[in-house]
């Protein structure tokens, strides 16, 4: 096995993979060891610099991170990364006085954000105490954007959405809700030194089949429907419910629908239910509700009696790949498919919606009319307008907004001091060193050879009546100390210098993740089964 090249620093972010892998680049070993000792606030506040909205993205990120663990190199699951930081919001103290203060005196400049989701929220967090003046423009009477409107109670309380967003608010964002922006050339003419777009996808696409127009009344948009739940404008729905997607969209569909009277609800989705886009975890929750999800069934038309929708009809089809691994849906000729229903929720993707940007104020649009925007700065082709979130390149992951809106942070502040945008700091990787006596070690160096711990959900019987109860509980203190314990720690280096080595041993007695062996050199292969816990998933070689 060749020598590590640790000049590199793409080496450490290979070494760190679960930092790595979060767009925001949480420092994922630093904050699971404070859980470990308890430091639950410290913990927080390590997650709120980088990811600025961990009790939310505890409950709803999509979770790069886990895949990336190193763990799943020795064992079977991941470190229950996503889960261990909802513990830090869950089990916080007071921190009011860890918030950064504003300085006294503002800078001058000023930022208009557009949308109130989690990408301006971001925006404004970094800037407002660098001394910018930031103006939030939010359609909606409230902030929080996707993250208040698509995502259920059930999955995201409104207590918890409500203090993360208002402690961004509360730092000196000037906000003006009931405030749709319908011109951006007009917007350009008011004092903003720089305008960043956060508005989201907000448009979900429509299935435009044969019974469309006949049963619109029962037929709705998931995005649409789920807004009008969340601003409690609908609090009930027909007792057989179809949804058609596959996403998490049609996920928080299907089980809203059950909280507000359904009582027979199917999801049915053109793909093989293996590729599905819906999250792993958010296919589980559906199923243990018990709704059934029907794989290969493509939507023909709506039937209709009397002019109100009575059914849905399907084609059954098969998936089948070319030798390039292109996917094509081919029918197999069986007989069609009818789901009777009252109400079908279309959730089969979402779209961006710019008209209110006019064609001649600099801004270029590519394929499927979205903005030209560098992937590095976040700047369009008007230099004083930036998107991010899911404005830039079509719908993600919540995660991805605070990253986008970091990285969009850094470009205002250079583009208003008249700095070059593209020299910016690397994407950073935290790492942990200690030289101390070997009776000194900040943790127990005794690895976790437990299984991946499972979160306890609400009582069904309860649960399944409210749409307020939340499903997942959360893990308890000692459920949280037992999953930490899962974590290598893989952010504490052992630094080695060949020159003073005398092979005396002494380190591998006192290394703190007791992961330090004396072998003859070999492939790479071979020395993974040498370690002292040997990992076996050679298709995690780096």
């Amino acid at each position: 096995m060749p020598v590590t090249d640790t000049s590199n620093p793409q080496y450490y972010h290979k070494v760190v993979d679960c930092q790595y892998a979060c767009p925001a680049h949480t420092p994922v070993p630093e904050y699971i060891r404070q859980i470990s000792q308890g430091n639950y606030t410290d913990a927080y506040m390590i997650n709120w610099e980088s990811n600025v909205f961990p009790g939310i993205l505890g409950r709803t990120c999509d979770r790069p991170c886990e895949p990336a663990c190193r763990r799943t190199r020795t064992h079977e699951k991941a470190v229950a990364i996503c889960r261990l930081k909802r513990v830090t919001y869950d089990y916080k103290g007071n921190i009011e006085d860890r918030i950064p203060k504003l300085p006294e005196k503002t800078n001058g400049k000023r930022i208009a954000l557009i949308g109130g989701g989690p990408a301006s929220l971001t925006v404004a967090r970094d800037l407002i105490v660098m001394g910018y003046e930031c103006v939030l423009f939010e359609k909606d009477p409230f902030a929080g954007g996707l993250m208040r409107t698509n995502i259920p109670s059930f999955r995201l309380p409104e207590e918890v959405l409500n203090e993360e967003v208002d402690r961004i608010i509360n730092m000196g964002l000037e906000t003006r809700f009931n405030s749709e922006i319908t011109s951006m050339k007009e917007l350009l003419k008011e004092d903003f030194d720089a305008i960043f777009v956060g508005t989201g996808a907000p448009r979900g696409r429509d299935l435009n089949i044969e019974g469309r127009e006949e049963a619109k009344k029962n037929i709705h948009i998931g995005i649409d429907w789920l807004t009008s739940i969340a601003f409690e404008h609908t609090k009930s729905i027909g007792k057989k419910v179809v949804v058609l997607g596959g996403g998490n969209t049609a996920m928080d569909c299907c089980r809203s629908s059950l909280r507000l009277g359904a009582e027979d609800v199917k999801v049915a989705v053109r793909s093989p239910f293996s590729q599905m886009k819906a999250s792993e975890w958010e296919i589980e929750d559906a199923m243990n509700e018990h709704i059934p999800i029907f794989e290969n069934h493509v939507p023909k038309r709506f039937i209709t009696n009397e002019n109100k929708l009575a059914g849905i009809e399907f084609e059954k089809v098969e998936a089948v790949f070319d030798k390039n691994g292109k996917r094509s849906l081919v029918p197999t000729g069986e007989d069609p498919v009818i789901f009777e229903c009252d109400d079908i929720c279309i959730a089969i993707g979402q779209d961006n919606a710019f008209e209110w940007i006019e064609k001649d104020i600099g801004i270029e649009f590519g394929e499927w009319d979205m903005p030209i925007v560098d992937k590095v700065t976040f700047q369009s082709t008007n230099p004083k307008i930036f998107f991010g979130g899911d404005a830039a390149w079509g719908p993600e992951n919540i995660i991805w907004a605070p990253a986008h809106g970091h990285q969009a942070a850094i470009s205002i502040h250079k583009f208003c001091s008249n700095e070059d945008l593209f020299d910016r700091p690397m994407p950073g990787t935290n790492l942990v060193t200690q030289k101390m006596g070997i009776h000194e070690w900040s943790y127990d160096n005794d690895i976790s050879q437990a299984k991946r711990n499972l979160v306890p959900h609400a009582d069904q019987s309860i649960s399944l009546k409210n749409l307020k109860v939340e499903v997942e509980l959360g893990f308890d203190e000692q459920l949280a100390f037992e999953e930490a314990q899962r974590c290598l720690n893989c952010d504490v280096q052992t630094v080695f210098a060949e020159d003073l080595c005398i092979e005396c041993d002494a380190c591998v007695d006192i290394c703190p993740t007791d992961c330090i062996n004396f072998v003859n050199n070999a492939p790479e292969e071979d020395l993974r089964n040498s370690l002292r816990i040997p990992a076996l998933n050679l298709d995690h070689l780096c």
